[in-house]
């Protein structure tokens, strides 16, 4: 079976889990901003960041480490309904600015990394109390629990459809969650990352330097 790819757009979620929205609340009344956000703040990952599944993460480009962002993503289908979900891991590299978070951070090539298929659904209601398992190296190093997110997730499709409509093959991710300091588990080359759900497949990167 050929590995699973995104056909359509993929789209990520910040400041929706509870932690990083109450670390980062005393910034968003400052400049440029002034006030926390209304509506969801979505950015784009581009199509070459999709890595299938059993590929390896290449860091370029003088690249040293990257942020490991565990999420779920949530597979539409016609008329904006959810279809399928995925886990998927959002790489980064390490930046401070989340609202306007630059392109050349988040959409290297590769950046995106893929399971090797979606696990079919037709709503959220299973996944609200989903505790995503991060290991790096056999080590665990992070728990995501999405019954911390600050829009659950028919929240935040209901919040989205108010400016936009995702389309059949878009992908939504609900956001990844940080550490206590706010910072997010971290790989270098040689590592080996793996996400984790229960009914999941999961997500295996290996991360190489450039040689």
């Amino acid at each position: 079976m050929t590995p699973w790819t995104p056909s359509g757009t993929v789209y990520g979620t910040l400041l929706n889990f509870r932690r990083e929205w109450d670390l980062w609340s005393a910034r968003m009344t400052q400049d440029p901003h002034k006030a926390a956000p209304k509506a969801p703040v979505l950015y784009v990952k581009t199509a070459n960041t999709f890595c299938p599944a059993s590929q390896e993460l290449l860091l370029q480009d003088g690249v040293s480490e990257v942020d490991i962002g565990a999420t779920l993503g949530l597979v539409m289908g016609a008329q904006a309904r959810v279809v399928g979900a995925v886990l998927l891991g959002d790489w980064s590299v390490p930046h401070t600015s989340y609202y306007r978070p630059p392109v050349k951070f988040r959409c290297r090539d590769g950046f995106l990394a893929l399971p090797a298929q979606p696990t079919p659904c037709s709503h959220t209601d299973a996944f609200a109390q989903l505790r995503i398992e991060v290991r790096r190296n056999g080590e665990h190093v992070q728990t995501i629990d999405l019954r911390d997110l600050v829009r659950a997730m028919p929240k935040l499709l209901a919040d989205v459809g108010e400016f936009m409509t995702l389309q059949s093959g878009d992908v939504l991710m609900v956001g990844s969650d940080c550490l206590a300091d706010g910072t997010r588990p971290r790989a270098q080359a040689g590592d080996r990352v793996e996400i984790s759900a229960p009914g999941f497949a999961p997500v295996t990167t290996t991360v190489r330097g450039a040689a």
